[in-house]
């Protein structure tokens, strides 16, 4: 079974690409990046390491890859030629990859090729969904029909730490020992292949708000919170009480309103909320602050991390004090080299606080959240200063 995977960065070697190997695909990566796509053709093999105790360590064997950019035309046949087409490249690269997909798609067509799955494995909801459209976009009539017998976009939730790391082989990846891939089987076609180490369900919803809302939301609070403070890594903040008890309060609130929202088991959520929080200290992982915390105008837009939450807290009738205070965190948060750290700030200096925070939250300068984020913003300024 052959799978190409767009992405051969830390998460795609050490999540995607290291499920995909172990199930017994070929792993073909499909990237820009001139170097690494050198090396994994040349070696067809790299190490992943789990960030524990033991350090186990497997080699990922029966890769190779493509650079998507210098041989376009080698990465479309790759992709009428696959089994699986997998992606982990952040959301907002999706538009960039769909035309190497859609002349996949084209080259599919004009064969007897069996259905094909297209999983975009990214930190948003309905990301499958979203580059779906984008590719159906660059479709004619003709080949849009046949997509839609033979061609599905199962969306999908993603869960696992690979933090930013330099090694002295540049193929090495470390990650933590947990991970959660979960797909939406209602959008599988029939007769579909398990993938050893998914966990495919009916209702995907749930299983993404659980893990955007809580790793993803309580991530960034120490991130915001723990650059406040002065810290370089996650762990070095999550040892300190004031941080690891705001970071609880975070995971208190999302708690509630997802359990409001989706029925979860009260227990069973508590338990995942301790997974979390021990997943952030782990001290066999260096995570730092500012890739942690980086892109703060993404993940203070409405449906993200911290707005959709609060949003559904306030909606709820629950408290949202603590996710508006990582708000305001993140509009604190000044990282020179973070594009959108840079135009944040700018916008702070030019229309104030409170309207930049309007503007990229989505929020009404009058609504409660807005009250609330400002109060925060004004305490933690102070604080700073």
């Amino acid at each position: 079974m052959k799978a190409v995977h767009f992405g051969a960065g830390n998460i795609g070697r050490g999540f995607i690409g290291l499920l995909l190997s172990q199930a017994g695909y070929e792993v073909c990566f499909l990237d820009v990046n001139e170097g690494l796509v050198s090396e994994l053709k040349q070696r067809g093999e790299y190490p992943v390491t789990l960030a524990s105790e033991g350090q186990e360590t497997t080699i990922v064997k029966g890769v190779t890859a493509l650079n998507s950019a210098a041989e376009p035309e080698a990465a479309a046949r790759a992709v009428a030629e696959a089994d699986l087409v997998t992606t982990a490249v952040g959301v907002n690269i999706l538009k960039f990859i769909a035309p190497t997909i859609a002349e996949g798609l084209k080259l599919r067509a004009q064969s007897e090729a069996a259905p094909l799955h297209v999983i975009a494995c990214e930190n948003a909801i309905g990301g499958s969904t979203q580059l779906k459209e984008h590719v159906y976009g660059l479709l004619d009539e003709r080949t849009k029909a046949w997509a839609d017998r033979v061609v599905a976009f199962p969306d999908a939730a993603v869960d696992r730490i690979v933090p930013l790391q330099q090694h002295e082989d540049r193929l090495k990846v470390v990650v933590e020992p947990f991970y959660e891939w979960a797909v939406d089987r209602s959008q599988m076609l029939e007769g579909f292949v398990p993938v050893e180490g998914v966990h495919y369900v009916d209702r995907l919803e749930p299983y993404i708000e659980r893990k955007l809302f809580t790793v993803n939301t309580g991530h960034c609070s120490a991130a915001y919170v723990g650059f406040l403070k002065g810290y370089a890594t996650i762990q070095e903040a999550m040892k300190d009480e004031e941080v690891a008890g705001h970071v609880r309060a975070v995971l208190e609130e999302t708690g509630a309103a997802l359990i409001h929202k989706h029925g979860f088991d009260q227990a069973e959520h508590q338990a995942y909320i301790r997974t979390i929080l021990e997943r952030f200290a782990n001290p066999a992982l260096t995570d730092e602050v500012s890739r942690v915390g980086r892109s703060p105008i993404r993940k203070l837009s409405p449906g993200d991390r911290l707005v959709s939450p609060a949003m559904l807290a306030f909606e709820s009738g629950l408290s949202y004090k603590s996710l508006a205070k990582s708000m305001a965190a993140a509009l604190l948060f000044d990282v020179p080299g973070d594009p959108e750290s840079v135009e944040l700030q700018a916008s702070v200096k030019e229309i104030g606080a409170s309207d930049t925070a309007s503007k990229y939250t989505g929020i009404a300068g009058e609504h409660p959240i807005m009250g609330e984020l400002m109060s925060q913003y004004e305490e933690l300024q102070a604080a700073v200063s």
